[in-house]
């Protein structure tokens, strides 16, 4: 047998039984000296693959750059990921988010799209110092960015609009989450979601942690888009704040969608829920 061949023989059995490397080495006549170059070699293709990808999302940690890495054909254990990862220099360095107490705040499940939507804004800045907004839009089930409206300002009839644009193009919500700014407690706003039978949920006052969806995504937002970014004008803005929700709902995979892109899952939960 090649010596090829019988690495690829050592690296089946000792995945498929209980006995060490050396012992099915020495049970083959195969030099162990062959599997540990094998593997160094293996490591170092991976190794560069892992520094592409990183280079590509320098915000994304090791478990979401395997994700692409098997999106292109390159499946490696996670484990085996996770060591070339560090021993690469690759692990990011993130400030530990504080755990924040929920207390007597009983919300209902969440099983389907459309049930619950939720939004909020957030705050940035032009290279010329000029201040804007961004109104975030997102469903609670599929984590889908459903809106990403750059402006300066948004009155009542410039907040339905946007919420207009998204029933058109999906349905309406069941309710909408959101806080208590002047935005969302307009009377146009208000009327506007009556007409419609969409239950507005306000949140309590300085109580950010009862819309905590909407919260982690300003959080992805924040660190993978508006502080990697130079903003020229408005339109810069809006068009690298629209690359970058394309790609959260095309590409990014998602820890509380078992690794799949917010779009990826709503498409394979339609696909399961959709009668035969």
């Amino acid at each position: 047998m090649e010596l090829v061949g019988r690495r690829e023989e050592v690296r089946w059995l000792y995945a498929h039984f209980l006995v060490s490397q050396r012992r099915i080495c020495e049970l083959l006549s195969v030099a162990e000296s062959s599997q540990r170059y094998e593997s160094r070699r293996s490591d170092e293709a991976l190794r560069e693959r892992l520094v592409e990808a990183a280079r590509e999302k320098p915000r994304w940690g090791y478990r979401r750059l395997q994700v692409k890495l098997e999106a292109k054909g390159m499946h490696v254990n996670h484990k085996r990921v996770y060591r070339v990862y560090r021993e690469a220099g690759l692990t990011l360095r993130r400030k530990r988010r504080k755990r924040l107490l929920r207390v007597g705040v009983v919300r209902p499940e969440v099983t389907g799209a459309n049930q619950e939507w939720a939004a909020d804004f957030v705050h940035d800045a032009a290279e010329s110092g000029r201040k804007f907004r961004v109104l975030s839009v997102i469903d609670v089930f599929t984590r889908e960015c459903l809106a990403l409206e750059v402006d300066t300002g948004f009155a009542g009839r410039r907040m339905t609009r946007v919420l207009e644009e998204i029933v058109a193009e999906r349905g309406r919500p069941l309710a909408l989450r959101c806080d208590n700014g002047p935005e969302f407690t307009s009377r146009h706003f208000l009327a506007w979601n009556l007409e419609r039978g969409i239950a507005v949920v306000h949140i309590e006052p300085g109580k950010p942690v009862q819309n905590p969806h909407v919260e982690s995504f300003h959080g992805r937002l924040r660190e993978e888009c508006l502080n990697a970014s130079w903003f020229g004008n408005l339109f810069e803005a809006r068009a690298k704040i629209g690359a970058w929700k394309e790609e959260y709902n095309e590409e990014r995979p998602h820890s509380s969608l078992g690794y799949l892109a917010p779009r990826e899952f709503a498409r394979r939960v339609a696909a399961l829920r959709s009668p035969t």
